[in-house]
């Protein structure tokens, strides 16, 4: 029994990666995709700019939480991340009228 419980203890950072690599990684490419509306550009321009950079976003977020050392860094690089992409998401929504 103990040792099943270390068991899941020692997954647990690997979980917490993937979890942040799937969820944290979609948060800030949905940001960027919605962020990208901020610019000074036509509407359409923005959206298949938005779309095309989430791609890289995405890949780059997945890369960068298992390149880290642990997974407390990996959430916390993605928090500070989300950070400007969610103030520019606000401004592209009209949250500054």
């Amino acid at each position: 029994m103990v040792r099943s419980f270390q068991k899941v203890l020692a997954c647990g950072p690997l979980v917490s990666r993937i979890i942040a690599a799937l969820f944290g990684g979609y948060a800030l490419a949905a940001l960027t995709s919605v962020a990208t509306l901020a610019l000074p550009m036509s509407k359409i321009n923005a959206v298949l700019t938005g779309m095309m950079l989430s791609f890289l976003v995405y890949v780059g977020a997945v890369i960068w939480v298992f390149a880290v050392r642990s997974a407390r860094r990996a959430w916390v690089g993605l928090i500070i991340a989300a950070i400007p992409l969610s103030v520019l998401s606000w401004i592209a929504m009209g949250g500054a009228r």
